[in-house]
């Protein structure tokens, strides 16, 4: 185990959770006095509250047939342990480089796919789970294709939907395949969608791709995916219309706006592929005919950047850059989408430059964690680890920052007891010393983040049914594919849109 020294800060107890006092309207960043011992390419928020940080070569193929480790952060005391990377028959590290993640219902990670072989790139078979109970990764059948930046989405009966990615020739993998207890490959191929294709699950079951992607989007339009029972027939594609700038999709972000289901989903920026813009649209996946319409646009223009759903059901957008991976065209300055307002708000200036490979997640306090930036590979970096011309841009950034938003230094409403499991449909009780001035009770899923690409977050809404003083009666959807079995954060949120601190509570 690795210790590190903590945050020398005034704090206050909120719960469970352990809070940095701010006191700023647009909240404010500070820097950790420790750094992630690996780069931080990929990251997931776990059912223990730690966070999973897994990196392979890290963008150095130097490292391809090294020992590379993961690592789990426990935010609370400042600690990493490692764990030793998985090998090939051979004994050779296999690398989780550039693969796909999601969670199943029992709360273990997913991870498929990564790097078989550096430039020309080829995608690894290989797919693992990660047991937040053990903290070990255990393989589990590979797929029946390679897939290099692949994308991985949970879907509402529980099995896993791959995507895209290149194969173990380097060439797209254009045959989608589910995990069950097995891996199956539909027989017909779809259109050729790019890597990293952002995908979110829908209330219809449908899979919907937004237009979001790595860095061409091969003329494949943003569309809806019917995925049919049979594996040898085709998976239907319906087109959607009207994204504004739908060439401008290179590294965007995408997100399902809370509450889930309102279905509506917002695509965020992008490039096309290295010239930023500041678009942003919005589909409501609700209507008769879906299409998206321009919502207001960020007041800068960003690829490489990050999405987080917050409790107070805002979306904070942090990190990237006006030019594809220049550090002198980046913004410190995140800003903050309101649904409700639709508006944008720009919050205190973090302390970092954040662009390709760079993380940003929840924590369950309702703070919001961010690290990495790796904008070349190291062997194209100076002698200082710099990138050449820019010596204030490291190419690997290993410095954690975390964001406390606004309500961080409000008085917060707490929970004091809820189920530990929940079924769909069902109705259960929240306690609360604030019931009576709670408007919001809220699931909200953890994030498993790569690349600005997220399947898993979404804030779902719990209708309040009843409230006596000191507790909320709520009912769970009963649609499965709202709130896909798995594990959650609980909050709940007074008038004044403050949320509590989270409570992890198991949907089946």
């Amino acid at each position: 185990m690795i210790q590190h020294e903590l945050l020398n800060l005034p704090t206050k107890k909120f719960g469970t959770g352990t809070l940095i006092a701010q006191g700023s309207g647009v909240g404010s960043w500070q820097l950790l006095s420790y750094q992630v011992p690996i780069n931080p390419v990929h990251a997931a928020l776990l059912r223990t509250g730690k966070v999973f940080f897994f990196t392979g070569s890290g963008n150095n193929p130097t490292r391809i047939n090294s020992p590379f480790n993961s690592v789990v952060w426990d935010v609370n005391s400042g600690t990493f342990t490692s764990q030793s990377p998985p090998t090939d028959p051979s004994g050779l590290p296999i690398d989780l480089f550039c693969a796909g993640q999601s969670f199943r219902a029992d709360g273990r990670l997913m991870i498929a796919g990564g790097t078989l072989q550096y430039d020309p790139f080829y995608g690894a078979t290989a797919a693992f789970l990660f047991d937040p109970s053990n903290e070990q990764l255990t393989a589990i059948a590979s797929m029946k294709y390679g897939r290099w930046y692949p994308t991985v989405l949970t879907l509402g009966n529980g099995r896993i939907f791959a995507l895209s990615g290149l194969d173990v020739n380097g060439n797209l993998a254009i045959n989608p395949e589910i995990y069950s207890s097995s891996w199956r490959a539909f027989s017909q191929a779809t259109s050729p969608f790019e890597l990293y294709a952002h995908l979110i699950l829908t209330a219809t079951g449908q899979v919907f791709y937004t237009g979001g992607y790595f860095a061409f989007n091969n003329g494949v339009s943003a569309r809806l995916l019917t995925l049919p029972g049979n594996f040898n027939q085709r998976i239907t594609e319906t087109p959607v219309g009207a994204l504004q700038q739908p060439d401008s999709g290179a590294q965007a972000a995408s997100v399902l706006l809370p509450p889930a289901q309102d279905q509506r989903v917002m695509v965020i920026g992008g490039g096309n592929p290295n010239q930023a813009t500041n678009r942003v649209s919005i589909i409501n996946l609700n209507a008769t005919n879906p299409a998206y319409a321009a919502a207001p646009s960020l007041n800068f223009a960003r690829k490489h950047h990050n999405a987080v759903i917050l409790p107070d059901r805002t979306v904070l957008v942090c990190n990237g850059s006006g030019f594809d991976e220049a550090g002198n065209a980046a913004t410190l300055t995140a800003e903050i989408y309101d649904p409700i307002a639709n508006t944008w708000t720009l919050t205190a200036p973090a302390n970092r430059v954040r662009l390709y490979h760079s993380v940003a997640l929840l924590l369950p306090d309702g703070r919001v964690v961010t690290t990495g930036g790796n904008p070349r590979r190291l062997n194209e970096c100076d002698s200082n680890g710099n990138l050449p011309g820019t010596p204030s841009l490291p190419c690997e950034d290993r410095q954690i920052e975390i964001y406390s938003p606004p309500y961080i230094s409000q008085t917060r409403p707490t929970i004091q007891n809820a189920p530990a499991e929940i079924s769909l449909g069902n109705t259960f009780t929240v306690t609360t010393p604030q019931a009576q001035n709670i408007q919001w009770v809220s699931l909200i899923r953890p994030m498993a983040t790569t690349h600005g690409l997220d399947t898993e977050q979404r804030l779902v809404d719990l209708p309040i049914a009843s409230r006596t003083s000191t507790s909320l009666s709520v009912t769970l959807t009963s649609n499965r594919n709202i709130a896909p079995a798995g594990w959650y954060m609980l909050f709940v949120s007074n008038n004044s849109r403050i949320p509590s601190v989270a409570r992890w509570i198991r949907v089946r």
